[in-house]
């Protein structure tokens, strides 16, 4: 299921990653989950393909907190 607002995304996202790295989780999902249709596993691998974009820009500098990388 698509999210259309960063407030519908999993607790277990909104509660970790800043907004801008919802921003991107959330847009990363979509495109995957609309890409990946009529797959058994689709949304499990839009959420893994997610998790890879918000990776790109974001680090976890410890155990909580996901701060953006300076390239």
């Amino acid at each position: 299921m698509p999210y259309p607002t960063n407030f519908d995304l999993p607790a277990s996202v909104r509660g970790h990653l800043p907004d801008h790295a919802q921003d991107i989780y959330r847009e990363a999902f979509n495109h995957a989950y609309a890409a990946h249709a009529g797959e058994a596993d689709r949304e499990q691998r839009a959420h893994m393909i997610a998790w890879a974009a918000v990776k790109r820009s974001f680090i976890k500098a410890d155990d909580r907190q996901w701060v953006p990388r300076h390239t």
